[in-house]
């Protein structure tokens, strides 16, 4: 069950911590998912005091630490320390969007529209180019900055454009990212009011199944050699796997139906045998057992390991076969998700 409660953030941020010491190697993505959970649970000096750690470790993304701290640290009453770490974060100009797309949407968050508008763009201008094409992080980055620009009533550029064609969702972008759109409902039609009133809480529960699941829903692959011995070693999981066919065929299936159930966030990580054999030690279970795959898969995807899916139709094919996604599983039955 994904936390819902105060209490139940709280342990499982305590739950990966745990792992992290056991994993140190993986401590960076996994002490981040507990300080996510740590602000969730409104424990923001417990949150604080995790980046802190991160801070002083040589971490791979200290950018994006930094800009989180500053969020946290907002949120709490520290607002001096917030826009020190805001600024170093600007100076620094990093090639990475998530730090950008945080900070930005932090002054956003404390009415400072005119800064985030200015953040917005100075990642833009920094990290988009013509020669280079948009990424999902690329693409938020735009999509925030027309959010911002709306607010402040400013007319549309050739970004704005950009942002609106890139939206796929059921209303459009310009709609969605109207300040009066409720104000210009007011009280004379109540049906309409109604309507807005759904919208906004099916937009918020979207949001809200994001933020109680800081990982991906991650399916398990098997690499054939790593399959082969897995079976020789515990033929009792034949029954999960007839074959590395069918395996690979699974996984895509399971994908695309989580995919149509409105599931977001998927990905795919690959197991190994000596992986999986430390991870039934660990939980002091045999590797035999058929229930503790899903659990593996859970912890692989906690540790950062997750690659997402589906993949571009021209990027390699998740399964490694050496195709384009597009000639091999992304041509099954039912065409391509994206």
């Amino acid at each position: 069950m994904r936390p819902d409660t105060p209490a139940e953030h709280i342990a499982e941020a305590e739950r990966l911590i745990r792992t992290a010491t056991r994993y140190p190697e993986d401590q960076e993505p996994l002490l981040l998912q507990a300080a996510a959970h740590l602000e969730l649970a409104d424990a923001r000096d417990r949150a604080s005091s995790l980046y802190d750690q991160l801070l002083s470790s040589s971490p791979a993304n200290p950018h994006l630490i930094k800009a989180l701290q500053a969020a946290n640290l907002w949120e709490y009453g520290h607002e001096a320390e917030a826009r020190a770490l805001i600024s170093g974060i600007r100076s620094a100009t990093p090639a990475d969007p998530a730090p950008w797309e945080v900070i930005a949407e932090t002054l956003e968050a404390h009415d400072e529209l005119t800064a985030s508008e200015e953040c917005f763009t100075e990642a833009a201008t920094l990290l988009i180019s013509e020669d280079t094409p948009l990424t999902p992080a690329t693409t938020a980055l735009l999509t925030g900055r027309h959010r911002v620009r709306r607010l402040l009533g400013l007319p549309h550029d050739d970004w704005d454009m950009v942002a609106d064609t890139r939206h796929t969702g059921p209303v459009p972008l310009d709609e969605l990212h109207d300040p009066k759109r409720i104000w210009a409902l007011g009280s004379d039609d109540p049906a309409e009011l109604r309507a807005e009133i759904a919208r906004l809480r099916a937009e918020l529960g979207d949001r809200r199944a994001a933020l109680s699941r800081p990982f991906p829903v991650a399916i398990l692959h098997w690499p054939a050699a790593e399959l082969a011995e897995l079976l020789t070693a515990y033929p009792t999981l034949s029954a999960e796997y007839p074959s590395h066919a069918v395996h690979l065929a699974g996984i895509e299936s399971s994908l695309r139906a989580l995919a149509a159930s409105g599931t977001h966030n998927l990905g795919i990580v690959t197991a190994s045998v000596p992986s999986y054999e430390a991870f039934a030690a660990s939980e002091k279970t045999s590797p035999a057992s058929p229930s503790l795959l899903a659990e593996y898969a859970t912890t692989l995807a906690a540790r950062g390991k997750a690659t997402p899916w589906p993949p571009s139709p021209t990027a390699p094919c998740w399964c490694t076969s050496g195709k384009r996604y597009a000639e091999c599983h992304g041509n099954a039955p039912g065409g391509n998700v994206r």
